[in-house]
């Protein structure tokens, strides 16, 4: 298995993003590209695995195993670092009527070399329990090192921190804003966050909100200094629940492709956060003349293939 020296990345580059809307009200802003730190294992997916990946090397383990849906990021992601990286890859689908081909994420995985486990979405709530029987059908999968769905734990933080730490060397931004799915992005932008500096998370998933503050809290709860009246979690953008959109937001990424050249973006996360960031904008919810810096989570392989 190979040393890591390709986890030392460049800094992902920022970028001014032109919208009339933002003109009209005097904000400035600014989207962090994190899309392009890495072709394939993009985005806040980089970011937390960045360390979980570093500690399973050290510790000599030569499999990862994980949890997702046929279109997660994170099985994209996973199968992709076991295939730069040189390690076996086990993802435990939910869905025991899919198979291999039942998306383009699931193709790809499956190309890069990941073995499938299709779970019925009953089973797939007791993730405990699948493990538990996977190691008694195949002992060897007790020396696999196991990434939590969506990859977010204490060693993703830790990679999310850097990202913050990020922007504060390229600007200084009076919001920082990012897409939230599992929470684990949002917490680690807001433990790394420096006041007066507000934090703002925009869920992608409906009805979420209670439980996604409860695991933010829980996430960053080793850091007992953290300021939750600097952080709000929005859930007024997520067009009907995860992975779902609208014409209207088709159309606004469009749109903001078309003002912004060498932009792509796509309709289940960054399309999302920056909808909402345009029109929250617009209905004054920043001040006037501040910075607000969004992040774009990558994830380009889930782009809507009308866009």
């Amino acid at each position: 298995m190979p040393i890591f020296p390709s986890f030392d990345l460049p800094i992902s580059p920022i970028q001014a993003i032109f919208h009339p809307v933002l003109e009209k009200v005097d904000i400035q802003l600014i989207l962090k590209r994190d899309d392009l730190i890495h072709p394939s294992i993009s985005g806040n997916k980089w970011r937390k695995m960045k360390y979980n990946l570093i500690e399973a090397h050290q510790q000599g383990f030569r499999q990862l195993i994980t949890f997702g849906g046929a279109y997660s990021n994170h099985i994209y992601a996973t199968a992709s670092a076991g295939k730069v990286l040189g390690f076996d890859t086990l993802g435990i689908i939910r869905g025991d009527e899919l198979n291999p081909q039942s998306s383009h994420t699931l193709q790809y995985a499956a190309e890069n070399g990941m073995q499938f486990k299709f779970v019925s979405r009953t089973a797939y709530r007791d993730k405990e329990e699948i493990l538990r029987q996977l190691k008694q059908e195949d002992i060897t999968l007790e020396k696999a090192y196991y990434l939590p769905e969506g990859g977010s734990n204490h060693l993703a933080l830790k990679g999310l921190a850097e990202l913050a730490q990020e922007i504060y060397q390229q600007t200084q931004p009076d919001y920082i804003v990012s897409a939230v799915g599992t929470g684990g992005t949002i917490a680690g932008i807001l433990a790394a966050s420096k006041a007066p500096t507000q934090v703002i998370g925009i869920t992608a998933l409906k009805g979420a909100t209670s439980g996604l503050l409860n695991d933010i809290q829980d996430l960053i709860s080793e850091n007992s200094t953290i300021d939750f009246t600097r952080f709000a979690l929005l859930d007024a953008y997520h067009f009907g629940g995860y992975a779902k959109h609208t014409p209207a937001l088709l159309d606004f990424i469009r749109q903001l492709e078309s003002y912004n050249p060498n932009l792509q973006l796509e309709q289940v996360y960054t399309g999302k956060m920056l909808y909402g960031v345009i029109d929250l904008a617009e209905k004054g919810y920043f001040k006037k003349g501040s910075q607000v810096v969004t992040v774009h989570t990558g994830g380009l392989q889930g782009r809507n293939n009308t866009l």
